[in-house]
């Protein structure tokens, strides 16, 4: 028998699977499908997530892990903030280390373990870069512009400001009204640039951002190989970079900006230096179930005979969140 974890950051909710305690691996096929078995599964200790974290022996040097992002239709996503939120805590409580670098695909990124948000909220912040308004670096196709930062688009709305960057995930990023963010315009949009399309040819991570205030936004984003999700890490980071440089009578650089979405809160500071930024992304590592599973049966992606041990963590979540 092998233990998995079921987790969440903001209720962006994932399977972490650390590999190096497999005897093998699981290939990528049986990773791509365990992914999306665990989403139809109607087990509430395994069932609805958005993916899988995979721990795995670093590649780069000076890492302590590598971490893999396999999203629920089983493509790969270049990082995930929220869940290397709880990666990080992961590691930190089986080596002992506060602070450390975790191998992702484009970089290693630094993670540490930060003051909790509420009592009983494992918190930690990780690093979102490498930043890029480079349009080729989403991909995304607009004739005679090599950027795309706050503005109109005609052929996607009439009125949004949108801005394009890459974290490295890619964003697309629109200010919005409240009616707007209300309304079926972000779901109607994120799917028609997931489908085929003239703009976005990989498909991209689609942000609304409410201003509620001076360093206050509200985000909800239609993440591409997911959907509509309670959160999204990147796209939070992202859309307070975007929020920043396009409206700096309310928000600022290395400031502490409160970012509400439908899964609860995270906190985000944009550094910026020299031509660089980077983005400081904190919020709980929620540990909801410990499961047990033969570990034949994760390579048949069979979660029908599983032990899970409810942690309780999410009754001391759900506080937190009632009390924002």
């Amino acid at each position: 028998m092998t233990e998995i974890l079921k987790v969440h950051g903001s209720e962006n909710t994932f399977l972490l699977i650390d590999q190096r305690n497999l005897n093998q691996p699981l290939s990528d096929p049986e990773l791509q499908h365990l992914a999306q078995t665990s989403l139809k599964s109607a087990d509430k200790a395994v069932g609805g997530t958005d993916g899988l974290l995979v721990v795995n022996q670093p590649t780069k040097e000076h890492a302590l892990a590598q971490m893999r992002v396999i999203n629920s239709d089983g493509s790969e996503a270049s990082m995930c903030g929220n869940g290397l939120r709880t990666v990080a805590r992961y590691l930190s409580e089986t080596t002992n280390q506060d602070q450390f670098l975790v191998d992702t695909i484009h970089a290693n990124l630094r993670v540490r373990k930060m003051p909790q948000l509420f009592t009983g909220i494992p918190t930690f912040s990780d690093e979102i870069s490498p930043v890029s308004f480079d349009l080729d670096t989403l991909p995304m196709a607009l004739p005679d512009h090599t950027q795309v930062i706050d503005e109109i688009i005609p052929e996607l709305h009439p009125s949004i400001h949108f801005s394009a960057v890459s974290v490295p995930n890619p964003h697309l990023i629109g200010i919005v009204t409240h009616d707007e963010m209300e309304s079926s315009l972000l779901e109607d949009l994120g799917r028609r640039l997931n489908e085929p399309n003239e703009f976005f040819s990989d498909g991209v991570n689609l942000s609304f951002v409410e201003i509620l205030g001076p360093n206050r936004i509200f985000v909800r984003t239609f993440e591409r190989g997911v959907g509509l999700t309670n959160a999204c890490g990147t796209g939070m980071s992202a859309a307070t970079l975007v929020y920043d440089l396009t409206h700096p009578e309310s928000g600022s650089f290395e400031a502490l900006t409160n970012v509400t979405n439908p899964g609860g809160i995270v906190q985000t500071t944009v550094h910026k230096n020299d031509d660089q930024y980077w983005i400081e992304l904190t919020g709980n590592a929620t540990v909801t179930f410990k499961i047990e599973i033969a570990e034949s049966d994760l390579h048949d992606a069979n979660l029908e005979n599983i032990t899970a041990t409810d942690t309780h963590e999410e009754t001391q979540y759900q506080k937190f969140v009632n009390s924002l």
